[in-house]
């Protein structure tokens, strides 16, 4: 086969600085690449006429630096293979790679950590013919910068998919294409600071980088309190200096209390009556397992309620793809937040996925997990039942982890011995907001994140450490 680089060459970075002459000014600037690493051993270098040409020298002036090199040991050349650097035995200097001031943390054996599914079974095939399709059919401006908002093709499928999977009324003109729920919720909360919002009430158990990314914005985030029946949203209403509201009501995280009926509505009431945005996290909406899918609460009301989703659960939170629904009175603003063009998403990734939902390759992924999660959540409880009794297991009609309760006093213990048994697991307090008033002692197990081979290990490390 015949090697690209001896027809078009490669590019070299070098500069020719001094007095001395060109030929030994090339030759100190390979011997400083070789020796400080910039260009490792085995690197090819380009022909004499490429790197003449690049330069604006001789020829002559390059094959004759390169052949003193060869005969100082800085190069080799052999017929066939070009001139490389060659393998030189002095250490380089340390300067060119930070040195390690301790030894790297150890792997756990087992993770049971929350937030992830299992990333083993991403769908590699379908989802390269859908990615095939997408590139076979992907008009020109595709390649170009793009609408802030996303390509169209995937605004116009989500539409249609949000509507009839999760009950959202949408219009691709409201849906914007974002880099996962994290990335939303940064452009949200600088459109509420635009609009001089001063609070945004948030649970009183969730994700830390969520409230952390609020108060960046310059947003206070007190906390409403939260039981067996979700966020007690009727005390909105008392939280005067509250602009909006960050909710997670299909599958509360990390307690996995769905919102009640009674909730969602006062939610609503209070945003209309005080003229407060929703903003709603569908964090695992589609993995429910017991009953029918509790609807997104945007569905109540979508001009009061922004509604947030993403594939980092139902696919792979590497995929960086989410979306917003947002109010009609809102698109402006957000748009503006994001930027004059789509830099957060490729648009071939967009492509792809608007491919594979439209194929149904999406709803028959999701419907399989659906069938795997319920698995590993069945086989949880009945592990537990037969090798823990005393723990109370909660939060498990849907989603991809469940709440272990634990005696009082015994959660830092249970997380150290998880650690003493190559077990991840994370503490419910990990979750608390600091202004919390119930105080509870709990495992959050997220049964999805373990492959197939390591499920049955990280279960029985779970059921050892247990008290």
């Amino acid at each position: 086969m015949t090697d690209p680089w001896a027809t078009f060459g490669a590019d070299l970075h070098l500069d020719l600085t001094g007095s001395s002459g060109l030929r030994t000014g090339l030759m100190d600037a390979l011997r400083e690449a070789a020796r400080t690493g910039r260009l490792a051993p085995g690197t090819r270098l380009p022909s004499s006429r490429t790197l003449a040409g690049d330069l604006g020298i001789a020829r002559n002036t390059v094959a004759d630096a390169y052949a003193e090199l060869v005969a100082e040991g800085w190069l080799t050349a052999r017929q066939g293979s070009g001139t490389r650097v060659a393998q030189r035995s002095e250490p380089r200097p340390s300067a060119t790679r930070t040195p390690r001031t301790r030894p790297p943390r150890s792997t756990p054996a087992y993770s049971l950590m929350p937030g992830s599914p299992d990333l083993a079974t991403f769908p590699r095939a379908e989802w390269l013919k859908a990615a095939r399709r997408a590139v076979t059919r992907a008009p020109n401006d595709a390649f170009g910068y793009g609408d802030p908002r996303g390509r169209i093709e995937l605004r116009t499928v989500l539409a249609d998919y949000l509507a009839r999977a999760r009950g959202v009324y949408a219009d691709p003109e409201r849906i914007m294409v974002c880099a996962g729920f994290v990335h939303g919720l940064r452009m949200m909360g600088a459109v509420l600071r635009e609009r001089r919002v001063r609070e945004v009430a948030v649970e009183s158990y969730g994700l830390d980088p969520h409230t952390g990314l609020l108060t960046g914005a310059g947003l206070r985030t007190p906390c409403l309190p939260l039981d067996g029946l979700g966020s007690r949203t009727g005390e909105l209403h008392g939280m005067r200096g509250a602009g909006a509201v960050l909710l997670t009501p299909a599958h509360q995280f990390p307690t996995g209390v769905p919102l009640h009926p009674d909730r969602r509505a006062a939610a609503v009431d209070w945003a209309r009556s005080t003229g407060g945005l929703i903003l709603e996290d569908d964090y695992d909406g589609e993995f429910r397992y017991d009953r029918q899918p509790v609807g997104a609460l945007q569905g109540l009301d979508p001009e009061r309620v922004v509604y947030l989703g993403t594939a980092s659960k139902s696919l792979a939170p590497g995929l960086r793809l989410g979306w917003m629904v947002v109010p009609r009175s809102l698109v402006g603003e957000v748009t503006a937040a994001k930027g004059w063009s789509d830099w957060a998403s490729s648009a071939l990734d967009q492509l792809t996925l608007a491919e594979f939902i439209a194929s149904g390759a999406y709803d028959r992924h999701v419907r399989s997990m659906r069938l795997r999660y319920r698995n590993r959540r069945d086989q949880l409880v009945a592990a537990l039942a037969e090798r823990a009794p005393s723990i109370k297991v909660s939060g498990i009609a849907a989603g991809l982890h469940a709440v272990l309760e634990l005696p009082e006093g015994s959660e830092a213990e249970v997380v150290r011995a998880a650690a003493w048994q190559g077990l991840a697991v994370q503490g419910l307090s990990f979750f608390r907001h600091p202004d919390a008033e119930v105080r509870r002692e709990a495992l959050v197990i997220g049964y999805g994140t373990p492959t197939d081979s390591s499920w049955a290990g990280a279960l029985d490390a779970l059921c050892r450490i247990l008290p």
